[in-house]
């Protein structure tokens, strides 16, 4: 027992070391350079400006730089790695039980982290270095949307094809039968989780969430003894902490997509891993655990729908957390607002996973 403990306590407190350590560095590359957005400017989903938000946030646009999701999975990967390393090269079989890179838990998450982080890198020096450097450059939501849509499609092949995953777990009612609509709804999974990364938008606001969504998987794993999965859960949290540290406002920089894409697709991966396969309630407790995320995307969806059927718009601005700041909410009023619904959906959500 105190092993497994030291085996996911220990990733995490690397993965944070490791992520202040290298922050500064990478945050004086992308000053150097000046990775930011040249103009401030947002599009919504309907091609026009949205005016309201640019006036709320063109001071921060113009001079944060982007990129800093690297700060998350490069500490992750990196702590990953050196804990490998350290376990081959060790004879302590203390060492060696920490090492937790495996091929049942954590090479399918980790591959979908740093996936998820290179297309999401390539899309922001798109963004950045496009024509203007305003939006105009990376590629369109609904275009991301695809791209992450064939990935899940993918991942759920394999899921579906070569481990045997064929249902998901109800909870209180035991498990569904999907057969290869499997596949499928893996990637409609992986798609909705995914356009929740637009909580990324105001400095603290993503940081939190996603700890907190990562950190009660990791609970979720670690209860299902998959200490591997747990282990791998504390890594990412580290990171996400590192990268907090230094968003907290004035943000030093921005998550943006090769932080959100990295970890909204491992966020779904580790869904399904704590579901069939840790015979447990990891897929259907995702919109509770996530809940933050969840509404964020339905405020956008709902958003579109009136603007185009009955001509009016529900919120200020959409997504929901920029209306409280229209509505003269303070940025940090919003962020611990969402940080305290965060942990008290976790909770709900971590116990009927476990309960169930």
């Amino acid at each position: 027992m105190l092993t497994d403990v030291a085996k996911v306590f220990l990733p995490a407190v690397l993965s944070f070391a490791l992520g202040i350590g290298l922050t500064p560095l990478l945050a004086h590359y992308l000053y150097a350079h000046k990775m930011w957005k040249k103009r401030a400017g947002k599009v919504g989903l309907d091609g026009t400006a949205t005016k309201l938000f640019n006036r709320l946030h063109e001071a921060r646009e113009v001079g944060t730089p982007r990129l800093g999701g690297i700060t998350i999975w490069l500490s992750t990967a990196l702590s990953i790695g050196a804990i490998f390393l350290v376990a081959q090269m060790s004879e302590s079989s203390f060492l060696m039980k920490l090492d937790f890179l495996s091929r049942d838990q954590t090479w399918i998450p980790l591959s979908l982290l740093i996936l998820g982080a290179l297309v999401g890198l390539i899309d922001d020096f798109f963004e950045i270095k496009g024509p203007a450097g305003n939006g105009t450059g990376g590629l369109s939501l609904f275009k991301r949307l695809f791209l992450v849509g064939a990935i899940g499609l993918l991942v759920g092949i394999w899921f579906y094809s070569k481990l045997d995953v064929a249902e998901i777990s109800v909870p209180f009612f035991g498990a569904l039968s999907l057969g290869p609509l499997l596949i499928p709804v893996f990637a409609l999974v992986t798609m909705a989780t995914y356009s929740g990364g637009i909580i990324d938008g105001i400095d603290g606001l993503a940081g939190g969430i996603f700890a907190v969504i990562f950190g009660a998987y990791g609970v979720i794993a670690f209860f299902q003894d998959q200490i591997n999965l747990a282990a791998f859960c504390a890594a990412l949290l580290g990171g996400i902490l590192a990268f907090l540290w230094f968003n907290i406002p004035p943000a030093r920089f921005y998550m943006s997509e090769t932080g959100s894409m990295a970890l909204t697709l491992t966020l779904s991966v580790v869904a399904f891993m704590t579901d069939a396969l840790g015979e447990g309630n990891g897929v259907l407790v995702l919109p509770i655990v996530a809940f933050p995320l969840v509404l964020t995307s339905a405020s956008v969806i709902l958003q579109t729908v009136s603007k185009k059927i009955a001509g009016r718009k529900i919120f200020r601005i959409a997504p929901i957390h920029h209306h409280f700041e229209a509505l003269g909410w303070p940025p940090y009023k919003v962020v611990m607002r969402y940080w305290v619904l965060a942990v008290i959906f976790a909770l709900i959500g971590v116990t009927i996973a476990l309960v169930g």
